[in-house]
């Protein structure tokens, strides 16, 4: 299933690309979004001696759990006859949106190991699993919109196909297209975030929760013949 409009990848690109940095930056170190990164600033931890390991260790089995509990409350309610992508929607909103009030409430984090961040990364960590099965099962032709890196691979790759074609092989201009935007539009979440951290501290966090509500917008808007 796919979106023929392009908004709904990008604002999810868009706030993944938030969500990871503003994370990084008030959790001590923490990765969201991309949870397989904190292996790196685990170990970073463990030689600097800087706080926030156990939230490291938590992010990954707390996604993969997630990510495990979306997919039966897919099937669950596909068995009911509903179909799974907006309520799932309205769950990543409602823990962005705990995730938000939880960064207000006891930020700024001094300590990645107390408590309170960890709840706090922790709930983020799970509205980002969401996001990634959501786009994984309900959006499956359009760029990931967390880990970059295969993206931008594939776009080089399409890039130097078109700068010299391989036989009967040609990058398709509009995935080129397509994939270099959701990278940038990735990249100005995390500018985004950077800034307004810098500027607000943890009050940042109140955007995530609304962009999260004008995707879910932009899905209930659209027709059945645009979303399956």
């Amino acid at each position: 299933m796919a979106s023929s409009r392009p908004v709904l990848p990008l604002l999810l690109s868009f706030n993944a690309g938030f969500v990871d940095t503003a994370g990084f930056l008030a959790l001590q170190g923490l990765f969201t979004a991309h949870v397989t990164g904190n292996f790196v600033t685990l170990g970073a931890s463990l030689v600097l001696g800087t706080s926030g390991a156990l939230a490291k260790l938590l992010a990954l089995p707390v996604f993969c759990a997630v990510v495990i509990a979306a997919r039966w409350l897919g099937t669950l309610l596909s068995h009911r006859s509903m179909h799974p992508f907006v309520p799932l929607l309205v769950l990543k909103v409602l823990l962005l949106t705990s995730g938000s009030l939880l960064a207000i409430h006891f930020g700024p984090f001094h300590d990645g190991d107390a408590w309170q961040a960890i709840v706090t990364g922790m709930v983020l960590v799970a509205a980002m699993a969401i996001q990634n099965a959501v786009h994984r099962v309900h959006l499956a032709s359009s760029p990931p919109s967390t880990l970059m890196t295969g993206t931008t691979t594939q776009i080089m790759l399409d890039v130097a196909d078109r700068i010299y074609p391989r036989q009967g092989a040609e990058a398709p201009p509009a995935r080129l297209i397509q994939m270099s935007i959701n990278v940038v539009v990735f990249a100005a979440g995390c500018g985004v975030a950077a800034l307004l951290y810098a500027r607000f501290g943890v009050r940042c966090f109140m955007v995530p929760p609304v962009v999260a509500v004008l995707a879910l917008i932009v899905r209930l808007l659209e027709t059945p013949k645009t979303v399956a």
